[in-house]
């Protein structure tokens, strides 16, 4: 059961993060902040002593997000390069609807080279495609890479791109569909022949996240 102080300090990350995501972090203050989450600027104070301590913490609950999600996916016996699969549906569906994602990634991109640097969440999601990359290697779903790193080199780029994507204009269905019909493609490079079939590709209109609703191949979406 939460305390009265961790829900104010929940509150507040997500006041931080509505404001970072539609403001940016340079234009975002730590007044509007804390009267966008009902409170004192000395509340806030409280809790984060800067903009950059909050900037850390909405970054902070954007990895713990990305890491709950991965854990769901292990806990539910999906395979590593389909775990990856889903990974960049939810990305996909996270950097449009929620603001923490959103924010994590824009404080990110607006902060490099900061000293002392705030956190990195792109890094973050990175690291977790190269660890299931990993894991996909050594379960022997991957084909066979002498240099091991052509696959990371791909699938880095791949997140990226989307991330950059998701906070264009695209829909959100179209996004999804664009990161199936990429998967189509990336499986058939990365997987041994005869493999890609195995996995699901697609996020259903009906799935209500990137852990439900997926099948496999373009055809079923049409279904």
């Amino acid at each position: 059961m939460q305390t009265k102080s961790e829900r104010t300090r929940r509150r507040l990350v997500h006041a931080g993060a509505e404001m970072f995501d539609r403001n940016g972090y340079a234009q975002a203050t730590l007044g509007q902040i804390a009267a966008s989450a009902g409170m004192t600027k000395g509340a806030l104070y409280f809790h984060f002593a800067s903009k950059d301590g909050l900037a850390d913490a909405v970054q902070e609950r954007g990895r713990a997000l990305l890491c709950d999600f991965v854990q769901d996916r292990r806990e539910r016996g999906a395979a590593s390069m389909q775990a990856l699969i889903d990974l960049t549906h939810w990305l996909a569906r996270t950097l449009h609807k929620d603001p923490v994602v959103r924010a994590s990634l824009r404080i990110t991109h607006e902060c490099v080279g900061r000293r002392p640097p705030v956190d990195d969440f792109q890094q973050a999601w990175i690291t977790e495609v190269v660890r299931l990359l990993g894991q996909a290697r050594v379960a022997g779903e991957l084909r066979d890479d002498p240099s091991g790193e052509g696959a990371e080199a791909l699938l880095s780029a791949t997140v990226c791109g989307i991330g950059v994507l998701a906070v264009t204009a695209i829909s959100y269905a179209e996004l999804g569909r664009r990161v199936g019909v990429l998967w189509e493609q990336l499986l058939t490079a990365l997987v041994p022949p005869g493999d890609a079939g195995r996995y699901r590709t697609y996020v259903s209109a009906a799935g209500s996240d990137a852990s439900d609703g997926l099948h496999t191949g373009a055809g079923a979406d049409a279904a």
